[in-house]
């Protein structure tokens, strides 16, 4: 087995075990549903429409924005001068706002994604989960990549303001705590970032309502009692240049 594929392979059991020894509530045989379709209401992601991935699927092919959606918040400039492509590179300017997004919807995966600061550092993130309308801040989990800050989860819910949250948590965030600052349920470890300009590497793995986040290998951050388990995946354009490569998901097996 190659090297790669073995540490995937240790990644996801070790991520299973942490869901097994760590599970609230009793388990359950029937496949999960959308808290809105629970309450009767229209859910913006149906657990069945979804899609589970059975094998490596890309999700950027490295020449072109196939099966992504650019999005920026100022109407009146064109996205493709936010989002370029360049050596198999994603190059995002940062200005103006916004994020690319897969144009359907995920559950139950590995996501990988390799990312790097080519000047200073600043803010992005990659969201999970996002449901909704397109705006700037969507509803939708963050796992964030502000510079030092790789592996801190940001709550996004469906209000018209980010506060106060609405229509979305985790059991970290309603019970509290020293790691819980407002929307924000802080890394577990101190920053496994490499130095500016050096290539990162996340491991999210997104089961059921739960999520783990690996920055370069190192579990940084673990959320369970999620209210959303699937929608879109998205690459923020937030405030200053960095660069994507390397945007697949993997089965768990």
């Amino acid at each position: 087995m190659k090297g790669n594929s073995m540490k995937r392979l240790v990644i996801v059991i070790i991520a299973l075990s942490l869901m097994a020894g760590m599970a609230i509530g009793a388990a359950s045989s029937k496949k999960p549903k959308c808290p809105l379709e629970a309450k009767g209401k229209a859910a913006c992601c149906p657990m069945d429409k979804c899609i589970v991935p059975k094998e490596k699927t890309v999700l950027w092919n490295g020449k072109d924005f196939s099966g992504w959606k650019l999005y920026i918040t100022d109407k009146d400039k064109d996205p493709k001068d936010t989002y370029s492509i360049k050596d198999g590179v994603i190059q995002v300017a940062g200005l103006p706002g916004g994020y690319m997004r897969t144009e359907a919807d995920y559950c139950n995966y590995l996501l990988h994604v390799e990312w790097r600061w080519p000047g200073s550092g600043g803010n992005s993130g990659v969201l999970t989960h996002m449901s909704g309308p397109d705006k700037m801040y969507p509803k939708s989990f963050e796992c964030q990549l502000a510079s030092g800050h790789a592996g801190d989860i940001w709550l996004i819910g469906s209000g018209e303001k980010l506060n106060p949250l609405i229509g979305i948590k985790t059991a970290e965030h309603a019970a509290g705590g020293p790691r819980v600052d407002g929307r924000r349920i802080k890394k577990l470890h101190d920053s496994s970032e490499k130095p500016l300009g050096q290539w990162n590497t996340y491991e999210v793995i997104c089961k059921d309502d739960w999520m783990l986040i690996f920055a370069n290998g190192v579990l940084q951050n673990v959320a369970t009692g999620m209210s959303d388990r699937c929608g879109k995946i998205c690459l923020q354009s937030e405030g200053t240049p960095i660069e994507f490569r390397n945007v697949y998901i993997e089965q768990l097996k």
